[in-house]
């Protein structure tokens, strides 16, 4: 839904380097990932443990961009190990799929996002 407010700035985006993954049915200029095609054209099958498995926990396993309160916004790094940990949050309250969480944190704060 957002694309058109993204589209304008693709070239400057291209010559910094920036990819645009886009999800949703297009048509996308060349040069945007469109995600749909590549969802409907996966396997439902699991690849194996050693493809998908990290080798150390401490590796880093995605990046949350800070709100910029401190000065402009930047990655912070969160592991493995800290998004497991996150996770075991909702087993250590008893929560499930038919619960409704409502969240105060904006989503760019680890704890809120997690």
């Amino acid at each position: 839904d957002l694309f058109g407010s993204v589209e304008p700035l693709l070239p400057s985006l291209r010559e910094d380097g920036v990819d645009v993954w886009v999800l949703g049915a297009g048509p996308y200029p060349p040069g945007v990932v469109a995600l749909q095609q590549l969802l409907d054209a996966a396997s439902e099958e699991l690849e194996p443990e050693d493809v998908w498995e990290p080798e150390d926990m401490n590796d880093t396993c995605l990046y949350i961009f800070t709100s910029g309160t401190t000065g402009l916004p930047k990655a912070a790094r969160v592991s493995h190990l800290k998004s497991i940990m996150c996770l075991g949050f909702y087993e250590l309250v008893g929560a499930s799929s038919r619960d409704v969480v409502y969240l105060a944190l904006p989503l760019y704060h680890m704890a809120g996002s997690l």
